[in-house]
């Protein structure tokens, strides 16, 4: 049984690396904590998140660097798998 891809050096290496350009959110346009981090990153909204402009679950590959995206931790989880180019990415002027 194979364990969880995101568990492995590989993809730990990829979210080191797109944490690294402190680049803003994707999604929204918004700033990026990326003071926070360990086990309150995986719970705190405005933490770092690696998006994937083409979902995984449509077919967008887990480790490509070209598919990784800096996200919210809200914004990652609100767009979910959506690929609509009209409802992404979201204007920056939107507010949570």
């Amino acid at each position: 049984m194979a364990g969880n891809p995101r568990n492995g050096r590989p993809y730990r290496r990829l979210c080191v690396q797109q944490r690294a350009l402190g680049l803003p959110c994707w999604w929204c346009g918004g700033t990026i904590r990326y003071d926070i981090t360990g086990p309150l990153a995986g719970r705190h909204r405005d933490a770092f998140t690696l998006d994937h402009a083409v979902p995984l679950s449509r077919g967008g590959d887990l480790l490509d660097p070209a598919n990784a995206r800096s996200a919210h931790r809200r914004c990652n989880s609100a767009r979910g798998n959506r690929t609509d180019p009209q409802r992404q990415p979201v204007r920056a002027s939107r507010r949570w």
